[in-house]
């Protein structure tokens, strides 16, 4: 194994603030219906298609609405916090000589920038899909660009689609506990690996 890649939001940042304002901005500007914070826990239950639904939202309106969504989140980037250890988890990996980067699907300039105010400098890139299902492109993409298999790649991300999207891809998943899917969303996809903490990514790397 070589390479250690992370999902951003949801897996290293918790957004959890910044995702629900500035999607209420939208939601007020096109007549969608509103988050409230309080409604979070249980729409980590809920997969995307039926989060969509219960917000009125209709998944071909995405790619007009995410250019927009990210500029929001990039204007309260202070509001975006690291979860807690994970950063030193970022340390020990690069100290054991893997590679680290990240694929997601936020822009890579709100992650350059988080990263450089949180004083992260072990990421070697940051590759992003425009796409909210477009990550198995860009993992299979980097496998070829860098001429490497899929079992020299581990994958961490928190939601159902990354599970997914390293299925097509071939390579294993870690899901950790602490984002936007629950349990209940990501189990019949069957992840490789289950964390419930940053420091037991350690252990099973």
């Amino acid at each position: 194994m070589k390479y250690i890649i992370f999902d951003f939001d949801g897996t290293l940042a918790d957004s959890t603030a910044v995702l629900a304002s500035a999607w209420n901005t939208i939601a007020q500007k096109y007549k969608f219906k509103g988050i409230e914070l309080k409604e979070i826990e249980s729409l980590k239950k809920l997969s995307i298609a039926e989060r969509s639904k219960l917000f009125d939202f209709p998944m071909y309106k995405l790619p007009m609405i995410l250019p927009q969504f990210y500029r929001l989140y990039r204007q309260s980037l202070n509001d975006v916090h690291l979860y807690k250890g994970m950063k030193e988890v970022l340390m020990e990996i690069e100290k054991r000589g893997y590679k680290i980067l990240i694929i997601s699907s936020n822009s890579q300039e709100n992650i350059l920038e988080f990263l450089k105010m949180n004083g992260i400098h072990c990421v070697s890139d940051v590759l992003c899909s425009n796409r909210i299902f477009g990550k198995d492109k860009v993992i299979k993409k980097f496998l070829k660009d860098t001429d490497i298999t899929p079992s020299d790649v581990l994958y961490i991300g928190d939601e159902q689609r990354d599970i997914a999207a390293c299925k097509k891809a071939g390579v294993p998943i870690i899901w950790v506990g602490w984002g936007y899917d629950s349990i209940e969303v990501v189990q019949q996809e069957e992840p490789d690996y289950k964390v419930a903490t940053p420091h037991e990514i350690l252990n099973i790397i």
